[in-house]
């Protein structure tokens, strides 16, 4: 069931799990029992999700636009790295005089 939020003009705002079909209807505020209207005061969630999970969806909610960096993974690039590990990708081979060749399929990509 959905969580409204309603606010009494004695008490202030507070909330309340009610099935949907109630959810223009007043409630009756928990400390005078006073009929309170819905407000929306913030945006709306539902309870469904245990605690852990809701702080898990919002924490990735917020980093979700953001690249990590190099010190968020460890100093270093990707496992099997070939520009600072010392190993050779399997996918660039390197020619004479140093320049990189592609056999792969993707010719056209930049290696780092």
């Amino acid at each position: 069931m959905p969580i409204y939020e309603y606010l009494c003009d004695a008490c202030g705002p507070f909330t309340d799990i009610r099935p949907m079909a109630e959810c223009e209807l007043p409630s009756a505020c928990p400390d005078c029992a006073v009929l309170a209207p819905r407000v929306i005061l913030t945006a709306p969630h539902c309870s469904t999700l245990s605690a852990e999970r809701r702080r898990a969806h919002a924490t990735n909610e917020r980093s979700a636009n953001a690249p990590k960096t190099l010190s968020q993974t460890g100093g270093a690039h990707a496992p099997g790295c070939s520009c600072c590990s010392g190993r050779t990708s399997r996918f660039t081979a390197r020619g004479k005089n140093g320049p990189k060749s592609f056999p792969g399929s993707r010719p056209w990509m930049i290696s780092h």
